[in-house]
Order: structure tokens, then C-alpha cells, then sequence
């Protein structure tokens, strides 16, 4: 059974109470909030031949057939590889099976995810798809960055903003699902996952805390110059780089941030707080802001897959932190 989440009540409620689908939906919201879970459930639905209560029977044949992955009305549609893009050849996969007849006499459903890995190719050739499904056809696209879509993409779908749920919704559900964990560190990753609960499941899986402790002690010694940016640079080669590019691009946000207020309050985490007001007192605005717009730069590259060198990316951005202190 799809995994079904507090906070996404109200619109599955709204959804399930639509007279008539739209042709295709764009769920967008960020990373870590359920939109998967609430696509698959919806899939559940609509492909069903018994719907109960307004969900899924769970007993019927198109149900039987969904479980097993063998619904010959069901195609879904994601990278071959993580973090890979989604090419024109899966699209036109998916263009062909539009042009198909429901096997099974209902509503043929595609789930793609997430949008904005397709290519251009990929997406031009969604297009007409999109504009002119054929049959009973409900096209359902995820995006955890609906700004990288093209508009002829977005302005083709009805677009559904997924619920991010509340402070208190998160705490309560990670407290069923790590239960050893303290509250405290449940607030930890929280935060570290930007409130977005499965994102903190995840990151808890993938050792984030032993990371984050291992790249503050990096940065202290750095500013200590008790160690180089280059061994430190070679150091981090098991991080995910985006976490990293994520973490400094919101260290840099802090700092400027309690450069205009100069509230303590601001600072962010325990761990960083006292490095973020050094920084933050000891470092030109201007170059902070010239940093924060390298980062994000050197972000979308890293998103957009670039052939980048990861240690001399490393390098650099180690380079302009220990260089902040000398500027004020």
C-alpha cells in the first residue's frame, strides 16, 4: 500500500472529489514532502475499477495487476540511472503509448518524475502529449524545481502545489519513524533537510550528522590555518557535493543576514553559529555577497550535471571562505 502522510489529507480530499480529471497535473513542491507517495496513490486510483471511500480497492484486477507492475495501462517514466537526465528516447516511449488503446477498456495513466530531468529534446517532445493526449489518457509530472521546466510545459498542465508540512506535522511523524532518535537530533535533521521530513529520513540513512561534524571541524581548523584547502578539499571526496555547495550557500545567507542585523538569533545551528558571527564581523558584506553568487552559480552547475572537477571546485570555494576573515 502507497504511503500515505498527514499533511497531504486536505488535497487528496480536493482531488478526489474532482467531477472531471484534467488531461495532466503538475505537482510541484520540494524534495522530501511525499509528492511520489501522493502520485502513486492517485495512479492507484484512477486506474482502479472499484474505488472505495475514494481510494484504491486494493482487490480488483487493475489493482492486482498495478501491485505486481504489470498493468499493461500504467508507464512510468524517470531517469535509467540516478541523477541521470530523462532522454527523448524514453519520451517517445511514452508519445507511443498514448497512441494506444487501454488494454483493459479504462484510463491509461503516466507518471513522470522528476520533470525537469528531461532534456530539451524531451521535453519538446512531450509537448503534443501534453496538448493532445489521446483516449482516456492522465499524464501526472513531479518537479521538485518547477522553475527549470519550460513554460510550454508548465502552461500545459494543471499545477498542483504540494502541501510542506507543518513544524510540529514533521516532528510527529519522524518520532514514529526513528523513534530512537532524540528529539533533538529529530530537530537537527529537520532543519539539515530544510523542513522537508523525508528528506531528513534520508539524510539520516546516508550518515549527514557524521558528515556535517567532519566539515565544521574542516572549516574551524581552516580558519585557523591549522589545515590547507587543498587536503582539506580531497578530505570531503565521500560527501555528496551537493550537500555541500547547499550547506556553504546557506552559511553565506547567515552571515549576511546577521551582517544586517547583528542578532544572534540568525545565525543558524549551534554548530556554526559562533563561525557565522566571526565571519560575520570580520568579513566585507560585498565579498560575502560576491561569494554567495559564486556558489549559487557553481550550484546550478553541479545540478545541471557539469563536468565539473570536484576538488578543484572544492579548492576554490575553500580559498574564498579562509579569504573572507582578511577582508573587514
Amino acid at each position: 500500500m502507497v504511503e500515505r502522510y498527514p499533511w497531504q489529507s486536505a488535497l487528496w480530499e480536493r482531488l478526489t472529489h474532482r467531477e472531471r480529471h484534467a488531461h495532466a497535473y503538475l505537482f510541484h513542491g520540494p524534495a522530501g514532502i511525499g509528492k511520489r507517495a501522493l502520485a502513486e496513490r492517485l495512479v492507484d486510483r484512477l486506474l482502479c475499477r472499484d474505488v472505495i471511500a475514494g481510494d484504491a480497492c486494493g482487490q480488483c484486477k487493475a489493482c492486482l495487476l498495478l501491485r505486481a507492475g504489470t498493468h499493461p495501462d500504467y508507464f512510468l517514466v524517470e531517469p535509467e540511472e540516478a541523477e541521470k537526465p530523462i532522454r527523448v528516447d524514453q519520451i517517445r516511449g511514452l508519445v507511443d503509448f498514448v497512441a494506444q488503446t487501454a488494454q483493459l477498456g479504462g484510463r491509461k495513466v503516466i507518471l513522470l518524475e522528476p520533470a525537469e530531468a528531461m532534456n530539451l529534446n524531451a521535453s519538446n517532445a512531450l509537448l503534443k502529449s501534453l496538448e493532445e493526449p489521446s483516449g482516456d489518457t492522465v499524464l501526472l509530472l513531479l518537479s521538485h524545481q518547477p522553475s527549470r521546466l519550460l513554460p510550454t510545459i508548465k502552461s500545459r498542465c494543471v499545477q498542483q502545489a504540494c502541501p510542506m508540512p507543518r513544524q510540529d506535522e514533521s516532528m510527529t511523524w519522524l518520532k514514529q519513524v526513528m523513534p530512537d532518535l532524540s528529539v533533538q537530533d529529530l530537530d537537527d535533521l529537520l532543519i539539515l533537510a530544510g523542513g522537508s521530513p523525508l528528506t531528513a529520513v534520508r539524510l539520516q540513512a546516508l550518515g549527514v550528522q557524521a558528515y556535517r561534524s567532519q566539515v565544521v571541524d574542516g572549516l574551524k581548523k581552516l580558519l585557523k590555518r591549522q589545515v590547507a584547502p587543498s587536503p582539506l578539499a580531497e578530505g570531503w571526496n565521500s560527501i555528496p557535493l551537493l550537500l555541500l555547495m547547499d550547506w556553504f550557500c546557506d552559511w553565506s545567507l547567515l552571515i549576511l543576514r546577521y551582517q544586517m542585523t547583528r542578532d544572534q538569533a540568525v545565525t543558524g545551528m549551534a554548530d556554526m553559529s559562533k563561525v557565522i558571527q566571526y565571519l560575520g564581523d570580520k568579513a566585507d558584506s560585498g565579498q560575502v555577497i560576491s561569494l554567495q553568487n559564486w556558489l549559487l552559480e557553481q550550484r546550478q552547475k553541479v545540478m545541471g550535471k557539469a563536468n565539473l572537477n570536484r576538488v578543484l571546485l572544492l579548492e576554490a570555494l575553500l580559498i574564498r571562505w579562509a579569504s573572507l576573515p582578511q577582508q573587514g
